[in-house]
C-alpha cells in the first residue's frame, strides 16, 4: 500500500530523486536562516537597552535552549523519516519554520523571541533530513562529493541571505524575519509540488521510541566500531562551529565597529569562499587524498582559520582567514561520507538523528561557552583583553579533533589493507 504523497509523486510522473532536488531545498532553508543572522543579536541588545555584555549572555541562553530542542527532537525526526520518508519531514519542518519566523517578527519582547527560538529548534530538521536524503540517492563512493555540493548550497544561501538581511536590517531589524518566513513557506511549496521522495517503501524501517529518543539514538554510535570515533570528531567539529553564530556579530561589532551591512557582506564573502571550495574542490580533493586524509586536511585548515580570526586586530586581517576557513568544509563532507558507509540503508535517518544529537550536545555547551568567554574577555576585570578568545578556543577544539582523526585514518588504512 502506498501513501497519498507517493501516489501524487507517481502521477506527476517521473521525478526521480536526485541530489539536485535537495540542494534547492537546503539553499532556500539556509537563505532564510542567513537573513536573520545579522539582526537577531542586535534585536536582543535593543530589547536590553543597548547592553552588549548582557546581550551576549542572553544570546548564549538562546543558543543553548535551541540546541536542547535539537538534541531532543533530532533523533525523533530522523527515525520518523526512516519510517514515513524524507519528504513529509522536510515539508513539516519548513512550514513550522515559516510560521516561527512570523512569530519572531511580531515578538514584542525577549520572552516571545525566546519562545520563537524554542520552536525553531524543534522544527529545524530539514537540513538534518537532507543528509539522509543524499545517502538515499548517492552511491557510497560519491557521497563526500555530494555532501560537498550540499555544503555549496549552504554557501550560496549564506552569500545571499546575510547580505540581504544586513541591508534590510538597517531599515528595520524585524524586516529580515518577514523575508525569512516567506522563503521558508516558499520552500514548503517547492517541496510539495517538486521534491520527490527518496526513500522507497522497501527500505523503510519501523518507528521505535527506543531508537528515537536521544539516549537510544546515541546507542547506534556505540554499536559500530567506527562510529564512536567519528561521533567524537563530529562533536568537536560542531563545538568549534558554535563559536561562529554565538560570537561573530558581537565580536565584529565590538572589535571592528562594523554595522549590520558590513557584517552581512562579510558573511556573504564567507559564503562565496565556502561555495567555491565545497561546490568545485571537494570532489577532486577527496578523489585524490581519500576521505580520511581529506578529513585531516579540512581540520587543519579550520584550526588555522580560527586562529587567524581570533588574533586578527583589524577587519582586513579577519578577511585573510576566510579563504583558509573555507577548506574546513572538506572535513565536514568527508566526515559525513565516512559515517554514511558505516550503517545500513534502513538506518540512514537514525544515523543522522544520532549525529544531530551529537550536534545538539555541542550546541548545549557552545553558545554559553563562547558568549561567556567573549563577555569575560571584554570585561573590565579580564587579565587578558582578547576579544578573539572564542575563536582561539574553537581552534583548540579542532586540534583535539585532529587527534581523533589520526586514529580514524589509521583504522581506515588497516581496513583497506585487509
Amino acid at each position: 500500500m502506498t501513501t497519498d504523497s507517493e501516489d501524487r509523486t507517481a502521477r506527476r510522473g517521473a521525478r526521480a530523486p536526485a541530489p539536485a532536488f535537495i540542494m534547492v531545498t537546503v539553499g532556500l532553508d539556509v537563505l532564510a536562516l542567513g537573513l536573520i543572522i545579522p539582526v537577531l543579536p542586535r534585536l536582543v541588545v535593543d530589547f536590553l537597552g543597548g547592553d552588549t555584555e548582557q546581550g551576549a549572555e542572553i544570546l548564549g541562553l538562546f543558543g543553548t535552549v535551541w540546541a536542547l530542542m535539537q538534541f531532543l527532537a533530532g533523533p525523533v525526526l530522523g527515525s520518523l523519516s526512516d519510517r514515513v520518508g524524507r519528504r513529509p519531514v522536510i515539508l513539516l519542518s519548513n512550514v513550522g519554520l515559516g510560521l516561527d519566523y512570523v512569530l519572531m517578527a511580531l515578538a514584542p519582547n525577549l520572552s516571545w523571541l525566546f519562545v520563537g527560538r524554542i520552536i525553531s529548534g524543534i522544527t529545524g530538521a530539514s537540513i538534518t533530513t537532507s543528509f539522509a536524503y543524499i545517502a538515499d540517492v548517492t552511491p557510497a563512493e560519491g557521497r563526500p562529493k555530494a555532501y560537498g555540493m550540499l555544503g555549496a548550497a549552504f554557501g550560496i544561501g549564506f552569500i545571499v541571505g546575510p547580505a540581504i538581511g544586513g541591508l534590510l536590517g538597517n531599515f528595520d531589524p524585524r524586516l529580515p524575519f518577514w523575508c525569512a518566513a516567506g522563503f521558508s513557506l516558499l520552500n514548503a511549496a517547492y517541496g510539495w509540488f517538486v521534491l520527490p521522495e527518496s526513500l522507497p517503501r522497501d527500505r523503510r524501517a519501523g518507528f521505535s521510541w527506543r531508537r528515537a529518543n536521544p539516549v537510544g539514538a546515541l546507542a547506534l554510535l556505540r554499536s559500530r566500531p567506527g562510529l564512536l570515533g567519528l561521533a567524537g570528531i563530529s562533536f568537536l567539529f560542531n563545538l568549534a562551529h558554535e563559536s561562529l553564530p554565538a560570537a561573530f556579530v558581537l565580536y565584529a561589532t565590538y572589535r571592528y565597529h562594523w554595522d549590520k551591512g558590513m557584517i552581512g557582506l562579510t558573511l556573504a564573502g564567507v559564503g562565496v569562499c565556502s561555495a567555491v571550495v565545497q561546490g568545485g574542490l571537494i570532489g577532486p580533493i577527496v578523489g585524490r587524498l581519500g576521505a580520511p586524509r581529506a578529513l585531516v586536511l579540512g581540520l587543519v585548515a579550520g584550526a588555522v582559520g580560527f586562529a587567524i580570526y581570533g588574533l586578527a586586530e583589524t577587519g582586513p586581517l579577519f578577511w585573510v582567514g576566510m579563504p583558509v576557513m573555507a577548506f574546513w568544509g572538506v572535513a565536514g563532507a568527508a566526515l559525513q561520507g565516512i559515517a554514511s558507509t558505516e550503517v545500513d540503508p534502513t538506518e540512514q535517518g537514525q544515523l543522522q538523528g544520532a549525529l544531530q544529537s551529537v550536534r545538539g550536545i555541542a550546541g548545549l555547551i557552545g553558545p554559553g561557552l563562547y558568549t561567556l568567554a567573549f563577555a569575560y574577555a571584554i570585561g573590565a576585570g579580564a587579565d587578558w583583553h582578547q576579544p578573539g578568545l572564542p575563536y582561539l578556543i574553537a581552534a583548540l577544539c579542532l586540534v583535539a579533533a585532529l587527534g581523533l582523526a589520526g586514529a580514524t585514518v589509521r583504522r581506515r588504512r588497516a581496513i583497506e589493507a585487509t
